[in-house]
């Protein structure tokens, strides 16, 4: 009897026990889950720079709507990871043909990355509002800046002439501001807003004006994009030169004479048609008409750029692009 009572006894503290410990556990393990992350990967916030210059002009970021908006973009752009990882490619290509452009027109180097949140480096880039190029001339303000638009060849899609056409734009623009960033607000919402829009809201400075989103963050935007390509490690983005767009080379053919076949004057050059087209997209028919004394100069990709070659040494157009 006294065996049987004893027995119960431990097998009561037993149960006690285990339920203490399943209790204790479960406890932990709820606070294990209540501060677990929710995701597997953690997510850290860009710092915004307390100042930047941007094409010789000094920007600080104190002011509340200046960091703010700051803040979205350089975000953006850190966390917009297969567009930024391909723009910075792309520089590789595009940035060597315009940089030495924008130099020779005056304009601030820094101007290049207008480019970059235009047409993200794509010359056949074309906009819902018809807007294409590399600069995102519409149809009716190319011909103003010397770009050809016909239904044979529209010179917005084309790197060189549509470059030194912004570089005459904002020239205009900085003229008439005497500032690059009103300048650039300019390229994006028009001379005739900015300049009704400053008159209106009695403001000294394009910045602060009341304006579209699109815009509004315009400028900040090209900001961002600076700081991104300057430093692609600091923002997560590691690339090696071998990964990079390489830079083409070209045979310039000069045309003075109608062509009434592009695909057989292709061939005929060596290339294919689609190639002939995708390095010279302001070509936009099938043939090309050319007037009386009129005459183009088409590029013709040279068989070597056609091609990666394994072991070849990469063309690196900056270094800072590249972890080696």
């Amino acid at each position: 009897m006294k065996k049987s009572i004893i027995f119960s006894i431990i097998l009561s503290a037993i149960a006690i026990t285990s339920t203490a410990i399943l209790f204790i556990s479960s406890s932990n393990a709820e606070k294990v889950n209540e501060s677990r992350p929710l995701v597997l990967s953690m997510t850290a916030s860009a710092n915004v720079p307390d100042e930047m210059t941007f094409a010789g002009e000094k920007i600080v970021f104190d002011r509340y709507d200046f960091r703010e908006r700051m803040d979205r973009e350089i975000n953006s752009f850190t966390y917009f990871h297969s567009t930024t990882m391909m723009l910075i490619k792309r520089a590789n290509r595009i940035f060597p043909i315009i940089e030495p452009i924008l130099k020779e027109n005056g304009m601030p180097d820094d101007l290049k990355y207008l480019a970059v949140i235009e047409s993200n480096l794509d010359s056949r880039s074309v906009s819902p509002a018809r807007a294409a190029g590399l600069w995102q001339f519409m149809p009716t303000t190319g011909p103003e800046y010397g770009l050809e638009v016909t239904t044979d060849v529209d010179e917005r899609y084309h790197i060189e002439k549509s470059t030194v056409a912004a570089s005459k734009f904002l020239k205009d623009a900085y003229n008439k501001y005497g500032s690059w960033s009103a300048a650039a607000l300019s390229y994006n919402g028009g001379q005739g807003r900015i300049t009704r829009e400053l008159s209106n809201q009695k403001a000294d400075s394009a910045l602060d004006l009341w304006l579209v989103e699109e815009t509004s963050r315009y400028y900040f935007r090209m900001l961002s994009i600076k700081l991104v390509f300057e430093n692609p490690s600091q923002y997560g983005f590691i690339l090696r030169g071998d990964q990079l767009y390489k830079p083409m080379k070209f045979r310039n053919v000069e045309v003075t004479s109608s062509i009434p076949s592009l695909v057989d004057f292709a061939k005929e050059n060596g290339v294919t048609y689609a190639q002939l087209k995708d390095f010279n997209s302001w070509l936009r028919n099938t043939k090309l008409t050319v007037k009386p004394g009129k005459s183009y100069t088409i590029q013709i990709p040279t068989k070597e750029s056609l091609y990666y070659k394994r072991g070849e040494k990469p063309v690196v157009h900056n270094p800072k692009w590249v972890v080696e």
